[in-house]
Protein backbone atom coordinates (compact mmCIF):
# COMPACT_ATOMS: atom_id res chain seq x y z
CA UNK A 1 0.00 0.00 0.00
CA UNK A 2 2.84 2.40 0.73
CA UNK A 3 4.02 2.13 -3.04
CA UNK A 4 0.38 2.72 -4.08
CA UNK A 5 0.44 5.93 -2.06
CA UNK A 6 4.02 7.29 -3.41
CA UNK A 7 3.00 6.65 -6.92
CA UNK A 8 0.06 8.41 -6.83
CA UNK A 9 1.64 11.51 -5.31
CA UNK A 10 4.53 11.41 -8.19
CA UNK A 11 1.11 10.70 -11.04
CA UNK A 12 -0.15 14.15 -9.12
CA UNK A 13 2.79 16.30 -9.34
CA UNK A 14 3.42 15.10 -12.97
CA UNK A 15 -0.13 16.02 -13.82
CA UNK A 16 0.20 18.97 -11.75
CA UNK A 17 2.93 20.21 -13.67
CA UNK A 18 2.11 19.16 -17.17
CA UNK A 19 -1.11 21.16 -16.62
CA UNK A 20 -0.58 23.85 -14.66
CA UNK A 21 -3.19 22.84 -12.80
CA UNK A 22 -4.84 23.17 -8.96
CA UNK A 23 -4.70 21.37 -5.98
CA UNK A 24 -8.63 21.42 -6.71
CA UNK A 25 -8.39 20.77 -10.20
CA UNK A 26 -6.11 17.91 -9.39
CA UNK A 27 -8.50 16.23 -7.19
CA UNK A 28 -11.31 16.46 -9.06
CA UNK A 29 -9.57 14.58 -12.00
CA UNK A 30 -8.43 11.91 -9.45
CA UNK A 31 -11.43 11.61 -7.65
CA UNK A 32 -9.95 12.25 -4.35
CA UNK A 33 -10.17 15.38 -1.61
CA UNK A 34 -8.16 18.41 -2.14
CA UNK A 35 -6.40 17.31 1.56
CA UNK A 36 -5.26 13.74 0.09
CA UNK A 37 -3.78 15.91 -3.11
CA UNK A 38 -1.79 18.42 -1.21
CA UNK A 39 -0.74 15.81 1.80
CA UNK A 40 0.18 13.65 -1.15
CA UNK A 41 2.59 16.70 -2.94
CA UNK A 42 3.66 18.38 0.60
CA UNK A 43 4.78 15.61 2.75
CA UNK A 44 4.74 12.40 0.77
CA UNK A 45 6.13 13.73 -2.56
CA UNK A 46 8.82 15.70 -0.86
CA UNK A 47 10.27 12.34 0.89
CA UNK A 48 9.83 10.15 -2.18
CA UNK A 49 11.07 12.32 -5.26
CA UNK A 50 12.73 16.00 -4.09
CA UNK A 51 13.72 17.14 -7.89
CA UNK A 52 9.96 16.28 -8.54
CA UNK A 53 8.83 17.83 -5.63
CA UNK A 54 10.92 21.08 -6.34
CA UNK A 55 8.80 21.37 -9.71
CA UNK A 56 5.67 20.73 -8.62
CA UNK A 57 6.05 23.56 -5.85
CA UNK A 58 6.52 25.77 -8.30
CA UNK A 59 3.08 25.26 -9.61
CA UNK A 60 1.71 25.70 -6.42
CA UNK A 61 3.64 28.72 -5.62
CA UNK A 62 2.44 30.68 -8.93
CA UNK A 63 -1.20 29.18 -7.76
CA UNK A 64 -0.92 30.74 -4.32
CA UNK A 65 -0.18 34.06 -5.87
CA UNK A 66 -2.52 34.21 -8.43
CA UNK A 67 -5.93 32.64 -5.76
CA UNK A 68 -7.50 36.02 -5.01
CA UNK A 69 -7.26 36.73 -8.67
CA UNK A 70 -9.09 33.29 -9.35
CA UNK A 71 -11.81 34.28 -6.66
CA UNK A 72 -12.14 37.84 -7.45
CA UNK A 73 -13.42 36.39 -10.60
CA UNK A 74 -15.75 33.77 -9.76
CA UNK A 75 -17.32 36.34 -7.97
CA UNK A 76 -17.55 38.80 -10.45
CA UNK A 77 -19.17 35.93 -13.16
CA UNK A 78 -21.40 34.54 -10.17
CA UNK A 79 -22.82 38.15 -9.85
CA UNK A 80 -22.66 38.59 -13.73
CA UNK A 81 -25.68 35.82 -14.09
CA UNK A 82 -28.14 38.24 -11.23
Amino acid sequence: MRDDLEQRACELAVYMIENRATVRAAAKRFGISKSTVHKDITDRLERVNPGLYAQVKAVLDVNKQERHIRGGMATKRKYQHI
